[in-house]
């Protein structure tokens, strides 16, 4: 018999370039979530744009978890530099606080060989930053510089998010 993590294994997959639709649902679904939290000159919808997602399909690899054929949640996962970034991390309203985001993450993080995860979210978006928090992550003090460093966002983002660092053994 297969053990839990195994099984939830099962359900996780490297996305590849043919989910686009999949994952551009997906985000723009939990990403309403914002509307109303984050500063409104910082939310649209579409969230993130088509052509946004690809050109971020580019730079990094997203992670789905499947549930019958269908895809109910996202995370992308890139390299910068020194670090691990995990990125877009995005759960279906259905389906949100059923396990599959801690799933998705902790299977990041095992996949991670930094010594450094980093995740930037919205300073507004408390579920989020508790999310990550209940993880093991912690605020760092530096956002701006971090921010600067690993991300390529405008200005204005930087100046209402957080970052948020894990360190691994």
């Amino acid at each position: 018999m297969k053990r839990f993590s195994e099984l939830s294994a099962v359900r996780i997959k490297q996305c590849q370039p043919q989910d686009i639709e999949s994952i551009y649902t997906v985000i723009n679904d939990a990403a309403k979530a914002y509307r109303g939290v984050i500063p409104p000159d910082c939310y649209h919808e579409p969230y993130m744009p088509i052509d946004e997602l690809s050109r971020e399909m580019q730079q990094m690899s997203f992670f789905g978890w499947q549930d019958e054929e269908q895809l109910v949640g996202v995370m992308g996962f890139q390299l910068v530099k020194d670090v691990t970034l995990i990125r877009h991390a995005y759960i279906v309203t259905s389906r949100q606080r059923q396990g599959i985001g801690s799933q998705l993450l902790n299977y990041l993080r095992e996949l991670s060989e930094t010594r450094w995860l980093l995740v930037g979210t919205w300073a507004d978006a408390r579920w989020a930053i508790e999310f990550y928090e209940k993880h093991g992550f912690h605020l760092l003090a530096d956002k701006d510089k971090l921010l600067r460093t690993y991300w390529q966002i405008p200005d204005r983002q930087i100046e209402v998010s957080v970052v948020l660092g894990l360190k691994l053994s």
